[in-house]
């Protein structure tokens, strides 16, 4: 089968969106039926062991491609993306509550919208980019929700504010390293050519403050849900412990 041009919402990338959802509810629910914890740790291992090997693989490509000056100005690990690959990685193999706080806020709103509408695609289904980019941003979103589902890891309130404390840091370095290479990770030089993302409406730079905003939102409308139903939790006992 030839790859086509990538389409937005079509048939393929819909496939995506449901497997990204699906996929993490599925192997929650085989961890904790399971209910021996080696099974949890299993999936966990090889969920980060198909990040990582993805993103090395990427990595290696792009280098022999297109050589070592373009790899370090267009390919480190220095998006939201390219972080959250790590940190989730090492959140599903060492459980630590640091990186699962950058991996779930970063992660699930950065890689979320990469992966709905996603603007750095140029070929389609079934061509190795198709798989690389999904493997690597809906992976993300996989090994949050499964880290947080079947871990049993909770993002925290102090957790958001220091995770969006951590994001203005990094993009501050990042500022300072595009200055040096000539380089735009983050977006934070330019917008992205080609997306459909709706963040990206105002001009330079005067998106940033505004994506910086949005992100802080967006932190607080993943975070609500499990506030949500920690409450829900709360409350029937506290009300079983009454005379």
């Amino acid at each position: 089968m030839t790859p086509t041009g990538f389409q937005t919402f079509g048939m393929p990338h819909l496939f995506v969106l449901g497997l990204t959802l699906a996929l993490p509810i599925a192997l929650s629910g085989l961890a904790r039926s399971a209910g021996d914890g080696r099974t949890a740790k299993s999936i966990a291992y090889l969920l980060a062991a198909m990040l990582l090997v993805n993103d090395v693989t990427a990595g290696g490509y792009r280098l022999l491609q297109f050589g070592l000056d373009y790899f370090i100005r267009n390919y480190l690990p220095l998006h939201i993306c390219g972080v959250a690959i790590l940190v989730t990685a090492a959140t599903l193999i060492f459980r630590s509550r640091r990186t699962y706080e950058i991996a779930y806020f970063w992660g699930l709103v950065g890689s979320a919208n990469a992966v709905i509408t996603p603007g750095a695609i140029e070929t389609g289904f079934p061509s190795w980019r198709f798989f690389q980019y999904f493997i690597a941003h809906s992976g993300i979103v996989v090994g949050v929700l499964y880290a947080t589902w079947g871990l049993g890891m909770r993002p925290t309130l102090g957790g958001l504010f220091r995770a969006f404390i951590m994001l203005n840091v990094f993009a501050l370095a990042v500022s300072v390293i595009n200055l040096l290479l000539g380089s735009n990770y983050m977006y934070l030089s330019k917008p992205p050519w080609g997306t459909v993302s709706p963040f990206f409406f105002a001009p330079w730079p005067w998106y940033i403050p505004i994506l910086d905003a949005v992100a802080l939102a967006l932190f607080f409308a993943v975070y609500l849900p499990v506030h949500l139903a920690q409450r829900r939790k709360v409350q029937p006992a506290r009300q079983d412990s009454q005379p």
